[in-house]
């Protein structure tokens, strides 16, 4: 081969490299999808005696802080690391890199070595017939007359001669990606990878509210303890009262009983309560991956709701689509089916392969490493489908009808969120004019006992009255302390379909993403 062969070869080598280079890659490429805002989620008034107002303003990613609770902001604190949901969120999520770095492999050529040693023997009425080897074992000779080096007959064998190869060297290979088959591919990776950046932040959000809710649960189950425990007592003292009254003749055995009966129904409602507590902290050790019991000293001590902040920034409407880690996969997983459609789309053209090969052979080892010893094999290979029954197009109308599902499932996430905020806003909004109302029929409903119990004590009314009110006051406070968690449970809601709590959690892997 002359110098002008092995420059045009050349050439068409570079040729084929530059169209890789700059070859475009067929299929859709992704375009954000356009959503618009809906009017007034964020603007909707609250009562100016509000308790604790949304306003629109940076919103706080450590949203629990508003609580200003010590004791969950340290549980908080230890979540992230702790908690095995996010552990496997984190597993799944390095699993997902790992598949884009494979996919990435693709872009670069594959450069392997290999040696071996091999005796070999052909048959003598196969081809070796052509070159002079006759049946009965003859071999073609030498100008000397000597058997070619490193050939010999086999001990007692009047066949084909027998000899050792020794070969090492290198293989390549490199797709041309004129069609942008591989680009598509690594970018179909590199967006579920994303995808599965974004569900682990689900998932972490998922967990700190949870966690959030156990606590306000637990907090709400001691205090309803303790209301128990006030009116067990005043129960007992009523009941105490009653019976020097039917000794004094002034009252009968019946006030005795219906004053027994309230002792009992309360103490009911105890070991209920205490079964309660105790599930709650297990479920607060679960979400921090600690055995059953394990934070019960930590926990144990009866502790109040946490108090509503009088502000609650929610941000702005603009920043909720970027905020919320589910409406961020499903962006991601749009991207992903979109570049599979230019994956399905470049399988229609020819595929490109440059293959080489260079190394060194010889049938003395001796001579393995001589420069005369090398040989070398390069060329390009083109593979075209030409009949694939159909399998082609059914995986390209697959991909397609994949990226319409991935589409329709964004707009329903993206819609599912302004529902969940609108809902959350009006819930939080409600709970707290309930609570007000609930703070009310306490008040109204202590001064009636008290009337009741110094009416009883004057005989004007008989012990029944008492009872009544009495049951009543138990449920109004029963009520207002579950108002109380469950408008603070509403405010975590409000904060978790805001999509906050994982920012600066996983920050530098953001930005690394």
């Amino acid at each position: 081969m002359n110098t002008s062969e092995l420059s045009i070869r050349a050439s068409a080598l570079a040729i084929l490299a530059s169209l890789a280079m700059a070859g475009c890659a067929v299929g859709p490429d992704f375009e954000r999808p356009g959503t618009t805002t809906p009017p007034d989620i964020f603007e909707r008034t609250q009562p100016a005696e509000a308790p604790s107002k949304t306003v629109e303003a940076n919103f706080n990613s450590e949203w629990w802080t508003l609580f200003n609770d010590p004791l969950l902001n340290s549980l908080e604190a230890q979540l992230a690391d702790a908690n095995l949901d996010v552990a496997a969120a984190s597993a799944r999520l390095r699993q997902s890199r790992a598949t884009q770095r494979v996919a990435g492999a693709a872009e670069y050529p594959t450069l392997e070595g290999a040696a071996s040693y091999n005796r070999e023997r052909g048959s003598p009425n196969g081809i070796l017939s052509l070159l002079g080897v006759s049946p009965t074992g003859a071999q073609p000779q030498s100008a000397s007359g000597a058997a070619p080096l490193g050939v010999a007959p086999l001990p007692g064998s009047k066949g084909s001669p027998a000899f050792d190869v020794y070969q090492f060297g290198f293989d390549a290979s490199w797709e041309v990606d004129i069609w942008g088959r591989v680009r598509r591919g690594v970018e179909a990776a590199t967006a579920l990878t994303a995808a599965s950046f974004e569900d682990r932040n689900a998932v972490l959000l998922s967990a700190r509210a949870e966690l959030a809710r156990d606590y306000i649960e637990l907090r709400d189950t001691q205090s309803l303890l303790e209301i128990a425990r006030q009116n067990l007592d005043i129960a007992r003292d009523s009941t105490k009262l009653t019976q020097v009254r039917v000794r004094e003749g002034v009252t009968t055995d019946l006030d005795v009983a219906n004053a027994s009966a309230q002792v009992a129904s309360i103490e009911s409602l105890i070991p209920t309560l205490e079964a309660r507590r105790e599930g709650m902290i297990n479920a607060i050790g679960l979400l921090l991956a600690q055995e059953p019991g394990a934070l019960r000293q930590a926990l144990g001590e009866p502790g109040d709701i946490p108090e509503l902040p009088k502000q609650v920034p929610i941000g702005f409407a603009s920043e909720l689509l970027q905020r919320r880690p589910d409406i961020r996969r499903a962006e991601a997983q749009l991207h992903a089916a979109t570049a599979s459609i230019g994956m399905a789309k470049a399988d229609f053209y020819p595929r490109i392969t440059l293959n080489g090969s260079a190394g060194f052979q010889s049938l003395q080892l001796s001579n393995l490493a001589n420069w005369a010893s090398g040989q070398f094999v390069v060329g390009p290979s083109i593979t075209l489908p030409i009949f694939e029954g159909g399998r082609l197009k059914g995986m390209l109308h697959l991909r397609e009808a994949q990226q319409q599902e991935a589409a329709i499932v964004y707009r329903h996430t993206v819609l599912d969120a302004w529902r969940e905020v609108d809902d959350a806003l009006v819930t939080y909004g409600a709970e707290q004019r309930r609570h007000e109302r609930l703070t009310e029929v306490v008040k109204l409903n202590q001064r009636a006992l008290s009337i009741a119990q110094q009416r009883y004590k004057a005989g004007a009314v008989d012990y029944l009255n008492v009872l009544n009110v009495q049951k009543q006051l138990l449920e109004a406070q029963r009520n207002l302390e579950q108002s109380r968690a469950t408008a603070a449970a509403n405010l975590i809601t409000l904060c978790k379909v805001l999509g906050g709590g994982w920012e600066s959690t996983f920050a530098s892997q953001q930005a690394e993403r």
